[in-house]
């Protein structure tokens, strides 16, 4: 059952290492963006998977922790993966791809809509390397006319 490690497993590890981040989230339409700043840890498990560790401000939600567990399924031919976070109850799971350059993965996943409605609703992470030392986050909510709406981005830099 040993698993052998591919490129894509490689692109993942470009991952590892201690981040701070800041963040802008859009509650709403007119309303003033909310920002805050954490750090991240992100650790290798056996090359194969990552596990990235947050802290720091939600907005609206006060300090939060939250734990994103990222890794390539070769029979799938997918990105595979988790999210959660301390400041709600949903197991955010994701499927996901690389885009050709390997520098964008987006990783699609459902969940709570935030309209509060009951509903579910699709969303979309977008991590995008712009170089080693510098990625950005970029979560969108598919909209009712079908268009991919951004509300929350995050830059983030590798610590020295």
């Amino acid at each position: 059952m040993k698993a052998e490690r591919r490129k894509e497993h490689d692109w993942l590890q470009k991952l590892v290492g201690e981040w701070t981040y800041e963040a802008e989230c859009s509650v709403g339409p007119d309303q003033p963006a909310m920002k805050s700043t954490g750090s991240e840890s992100v650790r290798s498990l056996g090359g194969l998977w990552v596990a990235c560790e947050g802290q720091g401000e939600m907005p609206g939600c006060g300090p939060a922790t939250t734990l994103m567990t990222l890794g390539f399924d070769p029979q799938k031919e997918r990105y595979v993966g988790t999210w959660i976070g301390s400041m709600m109850t949903n197991l955010w799971v994701y499927d996901g791809e690389l885009d050709a350059a390997g520098k964008t993965l987006s990783l699609h996943t459902e969940g709570p809509s935030m309209a509060g409605d009951g509903k579910t609703a699709r969303y979309k992470d977008v991590i995008t390397f712009v170089n080693d030392d510098h990625r950005t986050l970029t979560s969108h909510v598919l909209g009712e006319n079908e268009q991919w709406r951004p509300f929350m981005t995050a830059s983030y830099h590798r610590r020295k």
